[in-house]
């Protein structure tokens, strides 16, 4: 593609018809706006948006999990630290973190969920917790109870996402082209994947310290 093709994909279209053109600048700027908002949404906010209430997909009595086969899980695939590509030095670890790095590798027993695809065993999760720390890739099972790292078990609960929505409120921004309709804003939080403690007796995540 010439430099000159690509210039003219990037122009925007444009109307014979003055009513069609301005339909087009109105759509262009109500879009220019929805992109606005949705990039001065911080993630603290979108992090306050209430969870989406869902049934634990897992239910088991406690003499069930103590009965089962105990489970452990290893990574599929390990990286090392990476090479600084400035310097040509290997990442190290700042000892500094060297406590909540021995926290973090703890095997705890929980529960992993697929939400979305209820039963899939949850296939490729990577997993990094510090600066200096290898790299793993994971295959977890789903829907019984397993051991693996805590941080493992972290990854997983931070797997979710958020629903935005348009208020149906007008905003007072008013032009040649009509009024301006709405305002973004953070309907919900979806929990995509999920991670549970088996017995908060014997393993103890997620923030719970």
């Amino acid at each position: 593609m010439t430099v000159i093709e690509e210039k003219e994909l990037k122009k925007k279209p444009k109307s014979s018809n003055s009513f069609a053109q301005k339909e087009l600048d109105k759509a262009e700027a109500q879009f220019d706006e929805f992109d606005k908002q949705i990039k001065d949404m911080t993630l603290d906010r979108m992090n306050k948006a209430p969870k989406q209430d869902v049934e634990p997909q897992t239910k088991m009595a406690q003499v069930d999990i103590e009965k089962s086969k105990e489970i452990y899980l290893k990574p599929k695939k390990t990286f090392g630290p990476g090479i600084n590509p400035k310097t040509g030095e290997r990442e190290k670890f700042n000892e500094k973190f060297r406590d909540e790095w021995n926290h973090a590798k703890e095997y705890v027993q929980f529960i992993a969920e697929h939400r979305e695809c209820p039963g899939d065993t949850i296939q490729g999760i990577w997993t990094k917790p510090f600066p200096g720390t290898n790299c793993e890739e994971w295959d977890v099972p789903t829907n019984k109870p397993i051991w693996g790292p805590r941080y493992l078990a972290e990854q997983i609960k931070r797997a979710s996402y958020h629903i935005l929505k348009m208020e149906e409120n007008q905003t007072a921004a008013r032009d040649s082209m009509g009024h301006y309709y709405g305002k973004m804003a953070v309907d919900q939080t979806v929990q995509r994947l999920d991670a549970m403690p088996v017995s908060t007796r014997k393993s103890i995540f997620m923030g719970s310290f």
